[in-house]
């Protein structure tokens, strides 16, 4: 008997290392993958990273499946935090070259190190995407990483990274994948003639001609980082016009600051052929509506004509859960699917595609999963398109507040009146608030400014109480603040303005 227990003992020691292995590859050490959690998200980006930590925090059970390897998702790995490194590091240099030298900052001579450009946009990616990873392990998230496809309405299948295959169990499976790049017929993206976001967000070199095709806030930012950077930039949009979101008479405006910035627009044109055979692109255009054909020459083509929801490869037809014509999953107020115990956040529903629209649908939906309530604005979702000015909004625009046949006062106030704004001097754009006649209640709230994406909340926080323009304008601004034009503004809404 002791020879027996003996040789058990030794075959035990043989295997525990390949278990241990396969343990760490499906579930990176937090718990048994096959162990039923209470929540199972399916994608780790802003929306399913954040919908896991908040489940764990109200003690969940938790694992989140991410295909890519690092967590973030599209916003973070390839998107709104890459984008925003080169926005700023092609400002600094576009200051330095045109700006510096009325401050009385001047140097003999000025380059670009497109590399260490790169390399700081890299380094804050892969700081953030570690900090998430942080976040998981301090809130004992489980973290698998792999493609994860539905096998049952409670159970997901998980090609990890590693080349394993393990079965992660949920009474409640959040999908959370996010959504891809739209593609044009007749365009094939190859990232490096023709390139989407993510192969813009990582050029070796600086095109002498972009061609950007879609005029909407990723084209815009797009182009404006290559622009400053020295290439000659045509947006090439089939619409009438620019962000067809934004408030009308903000849009104009912003359409005269960007092609003060030499960006050209081609609006009411299409793309009809392409042709990648030289050592370019050749764009063959027409406008909307049909007519005489144009040659465009570039050396690059950005296709950035909006995104589409994730839910090819997932197994949804599997377990029954309905799709609509564009890919979207319909959902209850609840987040729920029409499949009892899944439920989807995010892009993959219907909604602006934003991040931070993304982050409050997994919060809510996990409140509501633990049984308290949850609940998301979308009329109250702030967007910002993060240019030089910057152009931010909530709430209605004046068309939408005019189709509503509701009776409204605007008030506006330009940052060329703000002491701040020409302290530093820039002093583009301007405020504008709408709010209804009789009550003063505001409506909505436009924002064209250098730090446009800042000053915007505290509308957002004022739609959300219900407050009064009279509310903005009587309380108190520090003073010399550019959010000193947000309380002007509110003041020209129910009254009059100070400095104008």
């Amino acid at each position: 008997m002791a020879m027996v227990s003996l040789a058990r003992r030794r075959a035990a020691d043989l295997i525990r290392p390949e278990a241990l292995r396969r343990a760490a590859v499906f579930c990176r050490g937090y718990a048994a993958a096959t162990d039923e959690n209470d929540v199972v998200v399916i994608g780790g980006g802003p929306g399913g990273y954040v919908a896991a930590i908040k489940a764990a925090q109200m003690g969940l059970k938790t694992t989140c499946i991410e295909k890519r390897g690092t967590l973030g998702g599209t916003c973070l790995n390839v998107g709104c935090i890459p984008s925003k490194a080169l926005l700023h590091s092609s400002h600094m240099y576009h200051e330095a070259k045109h700006a510096f030298a009325s401050h009385g900052v001047k140097f003999s001579q000025l380059e670009i190190d497109l590399a260490a450009m790169m390399a700081q946009k890299d380094k804050a990616v892969s700081g953030l995407t570690r900090g998430i990873e942080g976040l998981f392990k301090k809130n004992k998230v489980n973290y698998v990483k792999g493609f994860g496809k539905f096998v049952s309405p409670s159970e997901v299948s998980v090609d990890t990274l590693e080349g394993e295959n393990t079965v992660v169990k949920g009474k409640h499976i959040i999908i959370a994948t996010g959504s891809d790049v739209k593609s044009l017929p007749g365009v094939t993206i190859d990232e490096k003639k023709i390139v989407s976001s993510t192969g813009a967000l990582a050029l070796s070199e600086i095109p002498k001609k972009l061609v950007v095709i879609g005029a909407g806030y990723i084209g815009l930012e797009m182009g404006s980082v290559w622009g400053r950077l020295g290439s000659e930039v045509t947006v090439v949009e089939f619409a009438p016009e620019i962000v067809p979101t934004m408030d009308g008479e903000v849009r104009k405006q912003f359409q005269r600051m960007l092609e003060k910035q030499k960006m050209k627009f081609m609006l009411k044109t299409k793309v009809v052929g392409v042709d990648t055979s030289g050592d370019g692109v050749k764009l063959t255009l027409e406008p909307a509506a049909g007519g005489d054909q144009t040659t465009l020459e570039a050396d690059v083509v950005l296709v950035s004509a909006g995104r589409v929801p994730y839910t090819s490869g997932l197994g949804l037809e599997t377990i029954g859960v309905e799709t609509d014509k564009a890919g979207r999953i319909p959902v209850d107020k609840h987040f729920k699917t029409n499949v009892s115990g899944v439920y989807a956040i995010g892009d993959v529903i219907p909604g602006p595609m934003l991040a931070h629209k993304a982050e409050e649908d997994g919060v809510a939906c996990v409140e509501i999963i633990a049984g308290k309530e949850g609940h998301v604005d979308y009329d109250l979702v702030p967007g910002v398109v993060y240019t030089h000015p910057e152009v931010a909004s909530v709430g209605k625009t004046e068309e939408q507040v005019k189709a509503l046949g509701v009776s409204y006062r605007v008030g506006k106030f330009p940052f060329m009146a703000n002491s701040r704004a020409k302290a530093i001097d820039d002093a583009d754009g301007l405020v504008k608030i709408l709010a209804e006649k009789e009550t003063d209640k505001i409506l909505g709230v436009h924002i064209m400014a250098p730090n446009a994406g800042e000053l915007i909340h505290e509308a957002v926080l004022a739609l959300h109480y219900g407050a009064s323009s009279e509310d903005i304008a009587r309380t108190c601004h520090a003073h010399p603040t550019m959010s000193e034009a947000v309380k002007e503004a509110a003041m020209a809404t129910y009254d009059k303005p100070i400095h104008m």
